[in-house]
């Protein structure tokens, strides 16, 4: 089967957040079942763009509302990803510094994503399923299907992926023109409150739709931003698929980036060495647990509560901890985290920001990880610290829920909690030190997760049955 992923981020390409993760992993391991898998995405002007080469696969030409636009597709000519990677250059448009965050994003990926499907209408042939991930694709869909020039699309297998459902891409109707002429008659599968939703429109127009975990395919039903009802009324079609990680990406017996490798059989000694460098680096005290943040610093991920709970934490627990954060994104937030630091020497530090270094650095020498989301769609830091023996401490919501069992219940090795909450996260911190304190169980909890197989085989062999469904 041939699988066309299409998507804003790709790993190593462009990242953002999970979502690169994903659309950079899971075709790797659909290529290793045996299928043919593809991935599309903007030609974002970042580093993987001028350190490799690209040869040109197409060129074409597509108009917008009212404006005429020239693309090239270009291919990156060595495989280096394990599959074919595709990049959408529209000058002026998705050749920009960063992935997101400009005042025409809404023409940005709307005019990719109709050079997406002009490309695809002059194939040859047929992929077996076209696979878009998130708001920034998923028009692909309707347009493949209800646009007039692109209709001998229409029976070929689509399917979206859903990775934040709080997305969702809304534009005005006055900019209904963008898109390739359509049949009116099909307004309302663009419609969502008045609005052209095209988050809502992927769920409407795709044959499947997947989230990145089974509970937060429960959750989108009560809490997606206004289209619970949507879910519901589609519930049929949807299906949760939990996200994997890249085993080779991440294994501390092969991983470049830290000090001392080591495997399930010496992870004591080996943790104990990346340990004491990242507490070295961060003037931090070995002696004592080690809870690492590595994320966005933004209200979804409640990093708003991060700076009272630490405090709290320090302060009722007489410092017998050390916290470090790595990340970066509401402004107020990093200056809180940031002001730490003066009052609290040698049992706090902060990086803001993103090093991918450092982030593999905190998994290997960490005792815990700290995520208090308040939105979870998967979560694959959980899943990352667990492959390096790092216990996860985590809320009770989403993929958290689905990868981490409490060490109160049978057969338990995370940290759970309820509620995004500074009492539950500074409780939640106090048993994680007090399983700190008991070395027999600790050590028997970090053999364990260490154990579990959170690969990528499992997930993408589930995606691939789902697609079979369709033909």
């Amino acid at each position: 089967m041939e699988i066309l992923h299409v998507s804003a981020e790709c790993y190593p390409v462009a990242k953002v957040g999970g979502l690169a993760d994903v659309v950079g992993s899971l075709p790797k391991y659909q290529q290793d079942l045996g299928h043919i898998a593809k991935v599309v995405m903007p030609m974002h002007r970042m580093k993987f763009l001028y350190e490799n080469e690209w040869v040109v696969d197409h060129k074409g030409n597509i108009n917008m509302g009212s404006r005429n636009l020239d693309y090239t597709i270009i291919k990156e000519k060595e495989n280096k990803l394990g599959y074919d990677l595709y990049c959408v250059d529209i000058f002026g448009l998705t050749d920009r510094e960063k992935v997101y965050g400009y005042d025409d994003d809404t023409e940005r990926f709307t005019a990719f994503q109709i050079a997406v499907v002009d490309w695809l209408s002059k194939w040859e042939h047929r992929p077996g399923v076209v696979h878009v991930h998130d708001h920034h694709a998923a028009l692909i869909p309707f347009m493949m299907q209800h646009c007039f020039d692109y209709r001998h699309l229409a029976e070929v297998p689509t399917v979206i992926t859903i990775h934040n459902g709080q997305y969702q891409g809304w534009m005005s109707w006055d900019k209904s023109d963008y898109l390739p002429s359509w049949d009116s008659w099909q307004w309302g599968k663009l419609d969502w409150d008045n609005m052209i939703n095209p988050l809502a429109c992927g769920v409407k127009c795709a044959h499947r739709v997947t989230t990145v975990s089974p509970s937060y395919m429960e959750e989108l039903m009560s809490d997606a931003n206004g289209l619970e009802q949507l879910f519901v009324m589609e519930r049929g079609k949807c299906t949760g698929i939990l996200n994997g990680i890249d085993v080779a990406v991440w294994d501390p017996q092969k991983d470049t980036y830290i000090l001392d490798n080591y495997s399930v059989d010496d992870l004591e000694s080996g943790k104990l060495l990346n340990k004491e460098k990242l507490c070295r680096d961060f003037n931090l005290d070995k002696e004592k647990p080690l809870f690492i943040y590595i994320g966005r610093l933004v209200g979804e991920k409640a990093a708003d509560l991060l700076p009272r709970s630490i405090q709290d934490a320090l302060f009722h627990l007489n410092s017998r901890m050390n916290f470090l954060i790595l990340g970066s994104g509401d402004p107020d937030v990093e200056w809180q985290l940031e002001a730490l630091k003066g009052p609290f020497t040698g049992y706090y530090n902060s990086q803001i920001g993103y090093n991918e270094k450092l982030a593999h650095q905190m998994y290997a020498g960490a005792d815990f990880i700290l995520m208090p989301s308040r939105v979870e769609p998967c979560g694959l830091n959980q899943m990352y610290a667990m492959r390096y023996g790092t216990v996860p401490v985590v809320r009770s919501i989403g993929g958290l829920k689905d990868t981490v069992v409490d060490i109160g219940d049978a057969g338990g090795y995370g940290i759970r909690f309820n509620n995004a909450s500074v009492w539950d996260i500074t409780y939640s911190i106090h048993r994680a030190v007090e399983l700190y304190d008991d070395k027999e169980r600790l050590q028997a909890i970090r053999e364990q997760i260490m154990r579990i197989d959170n690969s990528w085989e499992l997930s993408a062999e589930r995606y691939i049955n789902l697609y079979q469904t369709i033909r």
